[in-house]
């Protein structure tokens, strides 16, 4: 690690849209001050991000790279350009952690390849908090992502999902698009056992934050919905 180069700070965002400093501490606001160099998923949100933390920092100042599903792996080494000239950089992720169920695990690779510095921040992680309010293994868990969209093969996944939960008693977590949250939890109730138990925790840190664990069973005498709500499953034997 050379010593001249800068830091990649990875910079947690909120998971929703409540003013940022009531979720993150105040180390994130000090590393933005400081950092003109970042790495975003959209570049409207992020510097809307960053003026939220801090309205005075100058806009024009800042460089943002977009680092989203159209951007080509062979661009990405560049984006850490800045930090060979002693400059930090700082990694924005659209909602919660970077590098966790996001893209930006590609330039955190990069930075180790090539012996930058990585600080993570302290920030809400929709997958921590929502296993951490479950009541479910959280010492053995497991976050796959989203499930098929086709409904045969979703179903599928469903039942192999819950058989690794009791073999392995092991938890497991999974997302789906906000406007699926529904069509999914309908899926859950008709394909999983009575007793298998299923956490919803939606809109986590929100002020309409919605967190319950209960038996398919019983969920199947709930209504709640789901539609178009950042929304994280759990489903544990």
């Amino acid at each position: 690690m050379h010593a001249t180069n800068g830091i990649l700070y990875l910079i947690p965002t909120t998971l929703g849209d409540n003013e940022p400093l009531e979720v993150l501490p105040l180390s994130v606001k000090k590393i933005i001050e400081t950092t003109d160099h970042y790495i975003v998923e959209n570049e409207k949100t992020a510097r809307r991000f960053i003026k939220k933390i801090t309205p005075k920092k100058s806009q024009p100042s800042l460089q943002l790279h977009v680092l989203n599903k159209y951007t080509k792996d062979e661009e990405l080494p560049a984006f850490l350009e800045a930090s060979f000239q002693g400059k930090n950089v700082g990694l924005i992720s659209e909602a919660g952690c970077p590098g966790v169920a996001d893209p930006g695990a590609e330039i955190v690779k990069i930075a180790h390849e090539k012996g930058i510095r990585v600080v993570p921040l302290v920030g809400p992680s929709s997958i921590l908090m929502a296993m951490m309010a479950s009541g479910m293994n959280g010492q053995n868990f497991a976050f796959n992502g989203y499930l098929p969209i086709d409904s045969h093969e979703r179903k599928k996944a469903i039942k192999q999902l819950e058989k690794r939960a009791g073999d392995f008693q092991q938890s497991q977590a999974f997302i789906e698009t906000p406007y699926r949250n529904d069509k999914l939890l309908a899926d859950l109730t008709a394909t999983l056992s009575g007793n298998t138990r299923l956490c919803i925790a939606c809109d986590i840190t929100l002020t309409t934050e919605y967190i319950r664990t209960m038996t398919i069973n019983e969920w199947k005498k709930t209504s709640v919905n789901l539609h178009k709500r950042p929304t994280m499953f759990i489903i544990d034997k």
